[in-house]
């Protein structure tokens, strides 16, 4: 202990220290969770005040002692058990007895990312990242139906499922919608989404959606004879009416693994999500997190990271989650924020922000872990039919402004092809329509399988040339512009400068 956290350790008043322990001896035994958060102390506080502050509310708090205190409750005080004062991160061990034992997990976010974010002693309160014990994963749903399944079901192997989501996203009738998302299965795509606001608007009624889809659909499997897939957004206003939305599509004749039931994850809550995963086990689970950005950017300084988000999906059993393009398309992010998210739900063992974690339930140490993480780690599928040894994984769904022209250099940043790619910017933007831009992604899929470079590969595929030329000059465009208005603010600080 350094000499600046012993002083700080003097500073503590007898409630605090009970929220304290930086000799704790082993966290990772199993007894505890752990979580590491980026602290400012709000006030007059030093970090470790404010460091316990956070421990004792996220866990037993009373800010003062009380006499209904016993020494079982005690037990189960979270305790700060490493500080960092450089980067001011703290580290906390949760007892794993805290939470409810009923596969909980809106209860473990309830005391870990909860009212400790309106706590005015705390100025900055950022959650980055979690450990989960082996024998706590085992207690988790996890997902069931998962990337692997869904390949299968495609047969679509050694690159990306390529997916779309129908623009505009509002205003077309379920007749229009079904005949867009048709255009794009017929021309060489695996799969389409509704949106994540879309509803029952009286323009394009539910029942008749899930109808017009269905007979596009079918249409387009015969003439292609490929399957395909749509994913229908069921969140509703209560769960009758969530159940009722997910029983019309059972039993509107679609196929099973045809359809995946997308929740708007973050808005309707994870009881939603854990409920959709144990009622339809055989359906892929589409984790929309809508609302996150108001916590998880990297420069708001309360919330938690996209890794804490897609890791508790994960455990709620979301079959796959967005986790944005890592700053390649449209939405902000970089690779350490989305990229360590991906891998952090798609892989059996990672090191993430903060901590080693492997998502199985055996040690880590046993032959059998070893052999899988191997396998794993080259991106092979694993324990196909045997979920008790770990936490299945959860696939990366990549969307947010990516194009042909943005394809590869997506995948130059993954690793791997292990991801569902939602792109849908300039979807009707194509010089000739929607079925050439469907057309232009296929080829650009192509030229990646056959390692040729898209402006090569475009020499002889026309609609990839055209998408090129068009979001090239569109990106040419738009940085002229903002070198412009960049250089239009210098000119008017200048100015007034000068003043």
């Amino acid at each position: 202990m350094t000499d600046q956290l012993q002083t700080m350790l003097s500073t503590l008043n007898t409630h605090q220290l009970a929220y304290i322990n930086l000799d704790l001896p082993d966290p990772y035994n199993g007894d505890y969770m752990l979580a590491s958060f980026h602290l400012i102390p709000g006030g007059k506080l030093n970090i470790l005040q404010a460091a316990a502050e956070v421990s004792a509310e996220s866990s037993t708090w009373t800010n003062f002692a009380v006499r209904t205190e016993t020494a079982y409750s005690k037990l189960l005080n979270a305790v700060v058990y490493d500080v960092d004062l450089e980067d001011n991160v703290v580290k906390i061990a949760y007892p794993r007895r805290l939470f409810d034992r009923k596969w909980n997990v809106q209860n473990i976010m309830t005391y870990i990312a909860g009212n400790i974010f309106g706590m005015k002693e705390a100025k900055a309160c950022k959650l980055l990242d979690i450990w989960f014990p082996p024998v706590m994963l085992e207690q988790y749903d996890g997902p069931s139906y998962t990337l692997d399944d869904m390949r299968r079901y495609l047969n679509v192997y050694d690159r990306p499922i390529l997916w779309t989501i129908v623009k505009p996203k509002m205003g077309l009738s379920s007749a229009e919608y079904a005949e867009v998302a048709y255009d794009f299965r017929v021309w060489g795509w695996d799969f389409v989404k509704n949106d994540e606001p879309q509803a029952d608007q009286d323009f394009c009624p539910y029942d008749k959606m899930v109808a017009h889809i269905k007979q596009a659909m079918d249409k387009a499997v015969k003439e292609t004879w490929q399957k395909k897939v749509h994913s229908f957004n069921v969140s509703a206003a209560d769960y009758d009416t969530m159940i009722e939305r997910c029983e019309m599509i059972r039993n509107a004749g679609f196929e099973p693994g045809s359809y995946a039931f997308l929740i708007d994850g973050t808005t309707a809550g994870r009881m939603a999500v854990q409920t959709l995963r144990r009622k339809y086990p055989d359906v892929f689970i589409h984790f929309h997190r809508a609302w996150h950005g108001a916590f998880t950017r990297p420069e708001n300084p309360i919330g938690y990271t996209v890794l804490v988000l897609s890791k508790f999906a994960r455990l709620a059993g979301a079959s796959g989650i967005h986790t944005w393009t890592a700053g390649v398309g449209k939405m902000a992010g970089t690779p350490s924020e989305d990229i360590t998210a991906a891998d952090g739900i798609l892989h059996l063992f990672k090191k993430w922000h903060t901590f080693e974690q492997s998502r199985s339930t055996i040690p880590m140490n046993d032959e059998d872990f070893m052999s899988m993480e191997a396998l794993d780690a080259k991106n092979q599928e694993i324990l196909i039919d045997d979920s008790r040894r770990w936490i299945k994984k959860c696939c990366p769904i990549i969307s947010g402004g990516l194009n042909p022209t943005l394809l590869k250099p997506f995948i130059d940043l993954m690793w791997n092809t292990d991801f569902i790619t939602t792109m849908w910017a300039g979807t009707h933007a194509h010089p000739k329509g929607t079925k050439s831009w469907a057309t232009a992604l296929v080829q650009a899929c192509e030229a990646f399988k056959a390692d040729i470079d898209i402006h090569d590969y475009a020499k002889d595929h026309i609609e990839l040339a055209e998408a090129i030329q068009f979001f090239e000059w569109e990106k040419a465009r738009k940085e002229a512009k903002e070198a412009e208005l960049q250089r239009e603010a210098e000119h008017a600080e200048q100015a007034e400068s000068n003043v």
